[in-house]
């Protein structure tokens, strides 16, 4: 029984780029969420604009595909 390199560094390249992609993910939706005011009110009572509330959703997007991401590693790594 020998060791298939190759095969160990496909699992190795793939897990260091999704890893990438969930790091790059997470702090766009972070930026993002900051920049669209968080989930709190505007201050003194003004309207949020159309810009906020983009920046609102794509930030509840990259945080949504973050959670994918890690609920299908789950689900690989937990039979079921």
């Amino acid at each position: 029984m020998g060791t298939t390199w190759s095969t160990i560094g496909g699992v190795l390249g793939v897990s260091l780029g999704v890893t990438v992609l969930v790091v790059v993910m997470f702090s766009l939706g972070v930026a993002a969420w900051a920049r669209g005011g968080g989930a709190g009110a505007p201050p003194h009572g003004d309207r949020r604009g159309r810009t906020d509330q983009v920046a609102t959703a794509a930030a509840v997007a990259c945080f949504a595909a973050c959670l994918a991401v890690a609920g299908y590693g789950i689900d690989l790594i937990i039979p079921g």
